[in-house]
């Protein structure tokens, strides 16, 4: 019985070669999913029961059709693998796919297209790759934050989109505006907004980040106001400083800046007609991207969305 690494639940960066060579079956990929989501045993989706007693795996069967993985909950009297209630179930695609197209979406730094998904993961049909794709970038996106962010959080706007006919080249009525921040060392939280103007940008600040921060800016005046509850800091775009040194600290907004670029960068390539799922994506999966840590890690993180989205989705 192939074994499965430990450096797969380590903090460092994968190749895809390595992932493959560990997930070659689809037994491998599920042992593996189930170490990430029952650490100390299974766990019956339908009614929360954990007893070992309570709960016996059946054997797998073919000539039954009884697939691998099931297990049968005493309590409820209902049939189980660890793939119900995450962005697995009531799909037909091997697991060990999964993971790869999960690797693949997480890594690439500028996002990645359907087609080349289907192209590269060898899926029947374009419709498949899509179905997947939007799985896994609904899995990424954060539906809400138990925790504000702290310490030092650079906030910035841009506003995505490309020219259109007859629109001049200063009017951004065509275009979608997008607000971010970035926890130095930390998180990237980013969303869409109707309307950039200081009342809405405020209150996005003050949802996100915990009172007391310090918050780096440029000079927009939309950001007025933020000091009665924050320590603001500036740098003024139009006159030249992006970056300035206050003793040990640095006032910038080059790792907002960074994000923006990566984003932008993916919606013109990849995502042009999902800017909304993009951008959350992107925030998602940006400091791991930097930091290139293993698909252990982002199995492990996002553990809570992945067990929560397939009911979620269909309500």
């Amino acid at each position: 019985m192939k074994t499965i690494n430990k450096k797969l639940f380590a903090d460092e960066g994968l190749t895809l070669i390595e992932i493959e060579e560990h997930f070659s079956t689809d037994e491998t990929a599920r042992k593996y999913i189930e170490r990430i989501l029952w650490p100390h045993g299974a766990v019956c989706p339908h009614c929360q029961n954990a007893k070992p007693d309570k709960i016996w795996k059946i054997k797998e069967n073919k000539a039954k059709s009884i697939r691998a993985g099931l297990h049968r909950c005493a309590d409820c009297n209902k049939e189980f693998t660890v793939t119900v209630g995450t962005i697995f179930e009531d799909s037909h695609i091997p697991l060990r796919k999964w993971l790869l197209a999960w690797y693949l979406i997480c890594s690439a730094k500028k996002g990645i297209s359907s087609l080349q998904l289907q192209r590269q993961l060898k899926l029947g049909s374009y419709r498949t790759a899509l179905f997947m794709a939007h799985r896994i970038r609904y899995a990424l996106k954060s539906e809400s934050f138990a925790e504000k962010m702290t310490g030092t959080i650079e906030v910035d706007e841009t506003f995505v989109g490309g020219t259109k006919t007859g629109v001049g080249g200063g009017s951004k009525k065509h275009l979608t505006p997008v607000v971010a921040m970035v926890q130095r060392g930390g998180e990237v939280r980013s969303q869409v907004m109707p309307t950039v103007n200081g009342a809405n940008l405020r209150q996005a600040i003050r949802d996100n980040v915990q009172i007391c921060a310090e918050v780096h800016t440029d000079a927009n005046y939309a950001y007025r106001g933020l000091e009665s509850k924050f320590t603001h800091k500036s740098v003024k775009h139009c006159a030249g400083e992006y970056s300035r040194h206050e003793g040990e600290n640095v006032v910038t907004t080059a790792s907002v800046e960074s994000f923006f670029s990566l984003l932008k960068r993916g919606v013109v390539g990849t995502c042009s007609s999902l800017l909304e799922l993009w951008s959350e994506e992107a925030a998602g999966s940006w400091p791991r991207k930097r930091r290139r840590r293993g698909i252990g890690v982002e199995l492990g993180f996002k553990k809570k969305i992945l067990k929560g989205f397939y009911h979620s989705a269909r309500r």
